[in-house]
């Protein structure tokens, strides 16, 4: 064994590479760039079956009854399943029990799964699953909150027994948040200034690019491994276990490829459908859903109707604020109660308001199921109450920006639930920022022209850069500029008092002679580039430049869901907190064996940097492969983030939040005023990251979020009709933003660091979904005139056609 002696220096050179701060590459990136990355869609298995949902064509009925002979009598079909062959719990759900497997003699919502069959060829499935015969008797539909909760409204979920039914005053509210502070009636008697708004928020698909998908494969010891595609592994496997009746050591649980997610992979969707037939047939199951099927099959964005009403002084200064705001849950709760709990505790935005009577609740109807979407209740909330103050600037004839920095909420500032915001909280800078960026030049849509293009002279019409893009459907007749600012807060990780914490495991060891790190978490990776961030991590802590980050599976403990911004805060904090105690044992060991070579071992402050052990002067004692030697130090630690609380269910009032995050944007926009076509020709953010870990990918977050807020705005939506039945469940009529209506994102980074959280980082990926939407709203109506109190805005909201 080779043993360093004589100190010497560590050179910066020698300084371990990839670490924190540092843009290092996705280890995924280039493999799903050429299309080689292995998806959930591509599991495939020798021998395996093929699963197929039979959905219910109405949103309220009861199922008279099933007749199954003829699908099962279908060449190649295996099984076909019913509510009446489930084995154990009949029942699942993420914070309420009430999401059927398959229907239990109603169903609740157009799409709901009634019947699975599998089969030898997917095709044999779908047709076997269309000679079903399903005798329904239609019940009257619930669509909105007077058919919920009016005279004679049918109960949907009759005798509700969770934990919220008690504090609603009706059975078919999921959950009720008010938020009450200081004294409204006496503000508003000082008001010079009062403002009110109705605003409507449409139903937004996660719209995901990969399907829904996995392979349940059944085991000799009576238990069944799942390839799955999801966001939350040990959620999964919580709501799974008990539908199986297994217990939980025998269904294992293996993170598969995700194609994206944005919450809407946060519930079960053909999870217990796989497994359920895998069991029932000995045969490994696969399930993909076509893209009809995805958008039935996982819960969307809340609509919302939102009330809001305004005060403030003649200089400007916000008095009080009221606010109601009505989610509609669909037909089973999935994460809405969570999502009330952020609407009304953020609903007054990122503004210093001390006198608030704020009411935000989720409805039960027939409409298809919501939950968890990017933004999470905010999104919602942002959009009204970023219009609130335009309305407030134009009536008191203040700049927009001006308006907002004057009511800016600072570090120190108290939320309207008695918290105090005890970390950063740059908001007026924010707008600073982003209102400072050079705005882009005024028609882009005309050529300045080339001599060596004679064709393309000088004035002539660039119909790409126009309203409408290739359509050609103008050539710039009527096009008018606007530019519309907005800025939101949004609340990082698990709230209300829910524990929130992460597990990771970190080995140590000496392969061939190089030290390497083995990260293993169950941190679900969608896109987020979390796998990126751990072996960052893990170099800063380890000081070694390999390392190997295991599947993500349920082998190790609970990583939470990837959503709520929360992976890198609480993943990363579970790695960060891994590999301190590793990096400590490792010491221990180079203590030991060569604690006697010189008087430096016995400091506390030793490092492991570039592969050797160092002094916090440079100093190098030893190399790290000799200390190991053939030993591994192996710890698998949990990490939570300090606290939080559940909202007082009268007063709203509470330390509900474990961080905030801030971003702030202006929409640049050309609007086709005669054929109400919108052009967002840029969407600029400054957002406060607190720490960029991999700037990078910080970045990507940043525009990816910027990007679903334009499709909020302007384009994307689920229509439902008044029957309940979805109108639109696929993407040639549910549009999303391609890469030619996608804006030019310039994005202004501050790192502010949040004292509580690992490397002063803050959660990223949602806040700029928040102030996207709202913003582009704001420059159409500067364009425009027009008052759009609800989005998407369609070209008809512009013409009035």
């Amino acid at each position: 064994m080779a043993v360093t002696r004589t100190p010497t220096s560590l050179t910066q050179g020698s300084r371990t590479k990839g670490g924190i701060g540092e843009s290092t590459l996705r280890p995924d990136g280039t493999l799903k760039v050429t299309g080689e990355f292995a998806y959930a869609s591509d599991l495939w298995h020798e021998d395996m079956l093929w699963g197929f949902t039979l959905r219910s064509p109405h949103a309220h009925a009861r199922i008279v009854s099933v007749d199954i002979a003829e699908a099962l009598a279908t060449a190649g079909v295996e099984a076909v399943m019913t509510h009446a062959d489930l084995p154990a719990e009949t029942r699942y759900g993420l914070e309420i029990k009430d999401t059927p497997v398959l229907a239990d003699g109603v169903v609740r919502y157009h799409g709901e799964p009634v019947a699975l069959v599998a089969a030898d060829h997917p095709e044999t499935a779908r047709r076997a699953a269309a000679k079903i015969k399903v005798e329904y008797a239609e019940l009257p539909v619930v669509t909105d909150e007077e058919s919920a909760t009016g005279p004679g409204a049918p109960l949907l979920h009759p005798g509700r027994h969770d934990d919220h039914a008690a504090h609603v005053p009706h059975p078919n509210i999921v959950h009720r948040q008010p938020v009450v502070r200081g004294d409204v009636a006496a503000a508003k008697a000082r008001a010079d200034v009062v403002v009110s708004g109705d605003y409507e928020v449409g139903m937004q698909d996660q719209a995901f690019l990969g399907p829904e998908s996995g392979l349940a494969v059944p085991a000799e010891d009576g238990g069944v491994d799942l390839y799955i595609a999801t966001q939350w592994l040990h959620a999964d496997l919580r709501q799974l276990a008990p539908v199986l009746g297994l217990p939980e050591d025998k269904v294992r649980m293996t993170l598969s490829g995700v194609g994206g997610a944005f919450g809407g992979r946060e519930d079960l969707s053909m999870q217990a459908h796989a497994c359920l037939l895998a069991l029932r047939t000995g045969k490994p199951v696969k399930i993909v859903y076509n893209r009809f099927e995805s958008f039935f099959g996982h819960v969307h964005r809340h609509p919302a109707k939102l009330h809001y009403e305004h005060g403030a002084t003649k200089d400007g200064k916000l008095l009080y604020m009221t606010c109601r705001i009505v989610l509609d849950g669909g037909a089973y709760a999935s994460s809405s109660p969570a999502v009330v709990g952020n609407a009304a505790s953020l609903s007054a935005g990122p503004y210093v308001v001390d006198n608030v009577d704020i009411e935000a609740l989720a409805l039960y109807t027939n409409n298809p199921p919501c939950g968890a979407m990017r933004g999470f209740g905010a999104v919602q909330a942002c959009f009204a109450y970023e219009a609130q103050m335009d309305k407030l600037a134009a009536e008191l004839g203040l700049d927009p920006v001006e308006f907002r920095r004057r009511n800016a909420m600072e570090q120190g500032a108290v939320m309207p639930t008695g918290q105090v915001v005890d970390s950063p909280a740059p908001v007026a800078e924010l707008l600073r920022r982003v209102k400072a960026m050079p705005l882009p030049p005024e028609r882009q849509w005309l050529s300045a022209g080339s001599p060596d293009s004679p064709g393309n002279p000088a004035g002539s019409v660039d119909v790409r850069a126009l309203p409408g893009g290739l359509s050609n459907t103008t050539h710039g007749e009527g096009v008018v500029r606007g530019v519309g600012y907005a800025v939101g807060i949004k609340n990082v990780g698990f709230s209300e008092g829910f524990d929130d914490y992460s597990t990771a495991r970190v080995r140590l060891e000496v392969v061939a002679g190089v030290p390497v790190a083995v990260v293993h978490t169950a941190m679900a990776e969608v896109g987020q580039g979390g796998v990126t961030v751990h072996a960052q991590i893990a170099r800063t802590e380890l000081g070694v430049s390999q390392v190997t980050i295991q599947p993500a599976d349920t082998r190790v403990g609970s990583a939470g869901s990837t959503s709520a911004s929360r992976q890198t805060y609480v993943t990363g904090g579970a790695v960060k907190h891994a590999c301190e105690a590793v990096r400590a044992g490792a010491l221990e060991l180079g203590r030991a064996k060569f604690g006697t070579y010189h008087p430096a071992w016995a400091s506390a402050e030793l490092l492991l940097e570039g592969g050797k052990v160092v002094t916090d002067g440079g100093e190098v004692l030893a190399d790290l492969a000799d200390v190991l030697g053939d030993e591994a130090v192996d710890i698998e630690l949990e990490w939570r983030h300090r606290p939080t609380q559940p909202f007082d269910l009268v007063t709203g009032q509470g330390f509900g939040h474990v961080q905030y995050s801030f971003a702030a944007h202006r929409a640049v926009v050309e609007v086709d005023t005669e054929l109400g076509l919108v052009k967002v020709v840029e969407l600029a953010c400054a957002q406060d990251v607190g720490k960029a870990l991999n700037p990078q990918s910080v970045i990507g977050q940043i525009q990816g979020g910027t990007t679903q807020g334009l499709g909020l705005a302007v384009m994307e939506e689920i229509v439902v009709e008044k029957d309940g039945r979805v109108r639109n469940p696929s993407f040639t009529d549910y549009l999303i933003p391609t890469i030619l209506d996608t804006p030019t994102i310039p994005v202004d980074m501050l790192e502010l660091a949040d004292d509580h959280a690992p490397y002063g980082l803050r959660g990223v990926g949602e806040a700029p979904t928040l102030s996207s939407t709202p913003a582009v709203v704001s420059a159409i109506r500067a364009a425009t005139g027009l008052a759009l109190n609800r989005v998407p805005v369609r070209p008809e909201h512009l013409t009035g056609t």
